[in-house]
């Protein structure tokens, strides 16, 4: 793959060029599935800033011609943010590192996400490639790529699907995001593990804050307890003409 690049011809910067196709999504998981992961991203590499994840982003790969835009990507080797005004699009002659990865979610409206983008993305050198089809119902809903020798193979195997060049694994699993319980492509640890997302990280922290506060009323309530036998039991002594305090 070759980059096009001339330091010194007047290439058009990202604020020069548009920052998407302006074609709407016909599908609502288009925004949501690559956000999702961008989401779990921020929370699985909070220290790391050598990262960038797009979502329904212009990839701009020559000044000539027009932007492609997938669901989501991840570059990885990128300042993970540039100024204040953060990134408009994503221009290879500027970042000089293509996408690690890409996905796209296909919708009732194909856009040759298994044809034409697969051979676009070989083409730019991005080394995975996974697409995601919910309404498939006998093939594979999740297939991912690898670049091996500028062509994508399928990976094998059982999901999650191990990426090595991002250290992350690609899976299907139930859950909810944002109010909405269905199937979502997640993130996934060596060991198969699935990461929590941002609600899930929320609602471990709140279960684990009411336990220390059950956990902190049971103590209080049994230290009430011991200090009231200890009073029945003085109580009962002096009946019985012993002072406590001589007790002690």
């Amino acid at each position: 793959m070759i980059l096009y690049y001339n330091p010194k011809a007047d290439l058009p910067s990202a604020k020069d060029l548009p920052d998407s196709d302006e074609t709407p999504v016909d599908n609502e998981l288009q925004d949501l599935i690559p956000g999702l992961l961008k989401a779990m991203l921020a929370l699985i590499w909070p220290e790391r800033m050598d990262w960038f994840f797009g979502v329904d982003m212009g990839i701009y790969h020559h000044p000539e011609k027009p932007a492609i835009v997938p669901d989501g990507f991840l570059s990885i080797g990128v300042p993970r943010i540039i100024d204040s005004n953060l990134r408009l699009s994503y221009v290879l002659w500027e970042e000089q590192k293509p996408p690690t990865f890409v996905l796209e979610v296909v919708s009732q409206t194909r856009r040759k996400e298994y044809t034409e983008k697969k051979a676009e993305y070989a083409q730019l050198g991005i080394s995975y490639y996974a697409i995601y089809n919910p309404l498939r119902k006998r093939k594979p809903r999740l297939e991912v790529y690898q670049l091996q020798g500028g062509e994508y193979e399928q990976i094998s195997g059982e999901e999650p699907f191990w990426l090595p060049g991002i250290n992350l694994g690609l899976g299907r699993g139930e859950g909810t995001y944002q109010g909405i319980a269905r199937e979502w492509l997640y993130w996934y640890n060596e060991q198969g593990e699935r990461y929590l997302t941002p609600e899930e990280q929320l609602l471990s922290a709140k279960e684990q804050t009411l336990q220390a506060q059950r956990q902190t009323l049971e103590a209080q309530q049994q230290a009430r307890e011991a200090q009231e036998q200890v009073a029945k039991l003085a109580e009962k002594l002096r009946e019985l003409g012993i002072d406590p305090s001589s007790l002690g």
